[in-house]
C-alpha cells in the first residue's frame, strides 16, 4: 500500500510565528519519509484544497524551510474563509475529500484558531461518515489566545511582547512631551471578545519601571464617568498617562465602541477605530491633548521582536502533530500544558478536538484589577514567562532576512471547483 501523503493550510489572521509550526510540521514529516510520502501545504489556506491549488513543499530546500522558523507571516498564504455545518456545506466538505482522494492524503494539519478547530473536526467526522481514512490533527494558532485547554496559544507571546514594548517606549516619548504638549497616548490592539492582548500592556509598568497605564478590556463593559475619572486622576498625578483598548470594547450598551456596521468573511463585526472614538472622548470631556495609534498588522508581524518563549511553542506543536498523526490519533490539538510559573517550565499535552471547537477563553476576572482598568499580579505571573526571551532573524544591511518560498503548485487531477 502506497504512503499517504499530508496536507498542510493556514488559516485566520497570521502572527509571528505561524510558520514556526509550518517548520515544525514539514521538518518532522520529512524525517518520517518510510511513513509519511510528500508534504503538501494549501494556496490561501482552506481555499487551496477546494479549488486544488496545492503546493509542493518538497520542491524547498530544507535551508528555506529552517528560515520558515524566523519569517512572519504565512508562508503558503492563509485566508478568512469558514465552513459551515455539514449539513449546509456539504458539497464543500466532499469536494475537500474528493481532492484527498485524488491526492493520496491521509493527513490533515488545519493550523489556525477555534473556526479553524471547527473545520477540522468536521472534516474528520465526514471521512469518517464517507469511510475515508483521514487523520485531522489541528495546530494552534491565534494572537487572541482564546483557545481553550492550552495554557497560551502559538502567535500570542510575540503579540504581547510587541505591545508591552510599544507601551512602555509610546509612554517614555509621552512623559517627554508632556508638560507643554500631548498628556494622553491611546493604542488599540486586537481581541474581539478577550482581553489577553491588552492585558499584556500592563507588563509595561511593573516595579523598577512605574507607568500610569489605563487598560481597556472587552470582558469590562466600558463606563465613561470612571473612565474619564480614572485617566483624569492619572495626568494629574503624573502629568500623563498611556491608555490600552482593545477593539472589543463594549459600552454598558453591548455594542462595540469600535462597530463599523460592516461584517468580515466569518460574519464577524469588522472592528477599527476604538482608539480614536477613546480620545476624542477624553480630549472633549478633559482637554487633554492627544495622539493614538492602531498596532494592527504591525502586532501580528513583529517578528523581528518575537518571544523566544513563543517561537519554541510554536515549532514545538507542529512536531507534536505529526507525531500525533503517526500515533493513530484522530480530531485531536496538541496543547501547551503549564508546569509552573517560576521557574517557568511547560510540556505538550493533547486536546480533543469536540472540547475546543467554538470555545472561546476569556480573560479570568482575578487577573483583571477591581477597578477594571489593570492587570493583577496572578494576571501578570502568567503572562510575564510568554514574552521571555529573544530569537531575533538574521538581519542583513539593518533589516531581517525573511525566506520566501518558491510554492510550486502541484499539477491538479479534477474538475475545476467554483468557492
Amino acid at each position: 500500500m502506497a504512503k499517504k501523503n499530508a496536507f498542510y493550510a493556514q488559516s485566520g489572521g497570521v502572527t509571528a510565528v505561524i510558520n514556526a509550526s509550518a517548520a515544525g510540521v514539514i521538518e518532522t514529516a520529512r524525517k518520517h519519509k518510510d511513513k509519511i510520502g510528500k508534504v503538501y501545504a494549501g494556496r490561501n489556506g482552506i481555499i487551496g484544497a477546494l479549488t486544488e491549488e496545492l503546493i509542493d513543499t518538497g520542491k524547498e530546500s530544507a535551508k528555506d524551510i529552517a528560515a520558515l522558523r524566523h519569517t512572519p507571516s504565512g508562508a503558503f498564504g492563509s485566508c478568512r474563509f469558514k465552513l459551515k455545518g455539514l449539513d449546509e456545506n456539504k458539497l464543500q466538505y466532499e469536494r475537500l475529500i474528493e481532492v484527498f482522494k485524488a491526492h493520496n492524503i491521509g493527513y490533515f494539519f488545519y493550523n489556525g484558531g477555534g473556526d479553524s478547530a471547527d473545520t477540522c473536526l468536521k472534516v474528520s467526522q465526514l471521512s469518517e461518515k464517507m469511510g475515508y481514512p483521514l487523520q485531522a490533527i489541528h495546530v494552534p494558532k491565534t494572537v487572541d489566545n482564546d483557545l481553550p485547554i492550552t495554557d497560551c496559544c502559538p502567535g500570542f507571546g510575540s503579540v504581547a511582547k510587541y505591545v508591552a514594548v510599544s507601551m512602555r517606549e509610546a509612554s517614555f516619548d509621552v512623559a517627554s512631551m508632556a508638560k507643554t504638549s500631548t498628556k494622553v497616548f491611546v493604542m488599540e490592539v486586537m481581541g474581539r471578545h478577550a482581553g489577553w492582548i491588552a492585558a499584556a500592556g500592563g507588563l509595561a509598568s511593573d516595579a523598577n519601571c512605574e507607568l500610569p497605564i489605563v487598560i481597556l478590556f472587552p470582558e469590562i463593559a466600558f463606563h465613561k464617568a470612571k473612565f474619564l475619572a480614572k485617566v483624569d486622576a492619572m495626568v494629574k498625578k503624573h502629568g500623563y498617562c498611556s491608555i490600552v483598548v482593545s477593539e472589543g470594547v463594549k459600552g454598558e450598551d453591548g455594542k462595540f465602541l469600535s462597530d463599523q456596521g460592516v461584517r468580515d468573511a466569518f460574519g464577524h463585526a469588522q472592528l477599527g477605530g476604538a482608539a480614536p472614538v477613546i480620545a476624542n472622548m477624553v480630549k472633549d470631556a478633559l482637554g487633554y491633548k492627544f495622539h493614538w495609534a492602531v498596532a494592527d498588522y504591525l502586532q501580528r508581524a513583529a517578528r523581528h521582536i518575537a518571544s523566544k518563549t513563543d517561537v519554541e511553542q510554536a515549532y514545538a506543536l507542529g512536531k507534536k502533530a505529526v507525531q500525533l498523526a503517526l500515533k493513530g490519533e484522530n480530531a485531536v490539538m496538541p496543547t501547551v500544558d503549564r508546569i509552573s510559573d517560576l521557574p517557568y517550565k511547560w510540556k505538550i499535552g493533547v486536546a480533543q478536538l469536540s472540547e475546543v471547537a467554538n470555545v472561546e477563553k476569556m480573560m479570568p476576572r482575578n487577573f483583571i484589577t477591581k477597578d477594571g482598568f489593570g492587570i493583577t499580579e496572578k494576571c501578570r505571573s502568567y503572562l510575564a514567562p510568554l514574552i521571555k526571551g529573544e530569537d531575533y532573524p538574521p538581519f542583513k544591511d539593518g533589516l531581517p532576512q525573511y525566506v520566501r518560498l518558491k510554492n510550486v503548485a502541484v499539477t491538479k487531477k479534477l474538475a475545476a471547483f467554483k468557492v
